[in-house]
């Protein structure tokens, strides 16, 4: 077997020649490609040759500890679309020193461990690996990702101190993130609907979010068609956020230490539901009942909330909400007339939830596989870095190591 043809089979690349090789930091193959016209580097259409470039090397998978390189002299072509540009290679991508193997091994890394590794198994720094990401994700990333939208859930995203949010679309049928944006206003949302298009935005039934204002007013102003559905955690969590201010409102207003000390300690048993309770929680939460009937009252109001949002009948769950708002205002206790007044206002959101039982939950598992991301790397000072690592991770992106 001829030296060249071990040298093709070696870098694994189709539709190249192997012309010569050298060992120049490491084993650099001259190669050229089989084809018998030019193509556009970018729009990648058929291009007549300008002039000739001097030669250039992309760095390949290595073998070993031998790293490899790939050399050949491009030539510029005269695109009718694009002007003047370098001619596309079949191994390589526009503007990128390294092959499309090397890139998808880089890739692969990054998605499945943090950059300092990949940087040190590669031999390449930081700035190298989120540019070939931007690459990768560019490519593979799939266009047709919001097309037949039906169900979505919208959540922000804080990925630096100082209220820095990054807005977040997943769909909840290929359970994929599909769209991000930094920021987290109704305008910034209003872009994802305007990439939707007026025509995928009428199919979408289903929103599902927390009741942030800013979110609730770009979907009734650009979906109006769409159900609103608010997550049933952050319903319950009005409602526990409640209990936890009435109980320390009690607290600050009691002048004995130790009668401070024991409803102090009684925050755990209010907010956790009675099945999960410990035989000391529950001898705590029968002396509120005795000798606290304000805090009582609260703890009944959280849990009358859980058991309304556990009824399957449409009808009944709206009878239920009406007399929980009721008696809610009628409790004198200011943190739960303010939850009535606000669940008053979100109620058919809350009752769509009984309808379609749609939650947030894959949007806020989405969130922490974001957060880990974002961790692993020590944060992001760029929100497009974040945003591509959080394509490549969490937006449906199949990537397998290029080795065997």
């Amino acid at each position: 077997m001829r030296a060249t043809t071990i040298l093709r089979r070696l870098i694994g690349v189709i539709a190249v020649w192997v012309i010569g090789c050298d060992f120049e930091d490491g084993l650099t193959i001259d190669v050229r490609h089989r084809r018998r016209h030019c193509r556009c580097g970018v729009c990648g259409r058929k291009a007549p040759g300008y002039d000739q470039r001097p030669a250039r090397r992309w760095r390949h998978l290595g073998l070993g500890r031998l790293r490899i390189w790939l050399r050949f002299a491009p030539r510029r072509v005269r695109c009718r679309t694009c002007g003047i540009r370098i001619e596309q290679v079949p191994w390589a991508r526009q503007s990128s020193g390294f092959t499309h193997l090397f890139e998808e091994l880089a890739a692969y890394l990054a998605q499945v461990t943090d950059k300092t590794a990949a940087c040190k198994l590669l031999g390449i720094n930081w700035r190298t690996i989120g540019a070939i990401v931007e690459r990768v994700v560019a490519q593979r990333l799939d266009p047709k990702r919001l097309d037949g939208l039906r169900v979505i859930g919208i959540d922000e995203f804080s990925y630096r101190k100082r209220h820095r949010y990054l807005t977040i679309v997943v769909d909840h049928e290929q359970r994929r993130v599909v769209w991000a944006s930094k920021g987290k206003s109704s305008e910034t949302l209003g872009k994802f609907f305007e990439e939707l298009g007026a025509h995928r935005t009428r199919r979408l039934e289903h929103v599902t979010m927390d009741m942030a204002g800013s979110y609730i007013k770009a979907v009734r102003d650009h979906a109006p068609g769409a159900e609103i559905v608010f997550d049933r955690f952050h319903v319950q969590k009005l409602a526990s956020d409640a209990v936890d201010t009435v109980r320390r409102s009690i607290v600050g207003k009691l002048h004995d230490a130790d009668a401070a000390r024991s409803v102090k300690g009684t925050r755990y048993a209010l907010l956790k539901s009675p099945w999960n309770l410990t035989r000391k929680q529950k001898d705590a939460l029968a002396t509120v009942q005795r000798t606290n009937k304000p805090l009582y009252r609260a703890y009944l109001l959280k849990e009358a909330l859980a058991k309304v949002l556990d009824y399957r009948q449409a009808g009944r769950a709206r009878h239920a909400l009406d007399e929980w708002l009721s008696w809610a205002s009628r409790s004198k206790l200011k943190p739960f007339i303010k939850v009535a007044r606000t669940l008053r206002a979100h109620k058919e959101g809350v009752l769509t939830y009984i309808k379609t039982r749609f939650t947030n939950g894959i949007v806020e598992g989405i969130n922490n596989r974001a957060r880990m991301v974002a961790r692993r790397a020590f944060g992001f000072h760029s929100a497009e870095a974040l945003i591509g690592m959080i394509f490549l991770c969490c937006g449906g992106i199949q990537l397998d190591p290029p080795l065997p």
